[in-house]
């Protein structure tokens, strides 16, 4: 089964935007999913904070900035 991360940050509109269509994607296809804000961890932050939101599919980096449903659901489905 596969599982998503959303990384983002609080007060990041792109982020809530990214959330609401990860919810309803997951919630749809009874995917788990998670959020990690950058701010958690030094490595997060140095790595992603040009980037957010970025939505990773088991640990692999799928989509920044934006989240494509189409392209979500595809790559949750295959």
């Amino acid at each position: 089964m596969h599982r998503i991360t959303l990384l983002g940050k609080p007060g990041c509109h792109l982020c809530d935007d990214a959330r609401e269509i990860i919810a309803r994607v997951a919630g749809e296809l009874g995917v788990p999913w998670e959020e990690i804000s950058i701010d958690s961890s030094e490595e997060l932050k140095e790595k992603y904070w040009e980037m957010i939101p970025v939505t990773l599919i088991d640990g692999v980096q799928h989509d920044f900035w934006r989240v494509d449903e189409a392209r979500l659901r595809a790559a949750l489905t295959s």
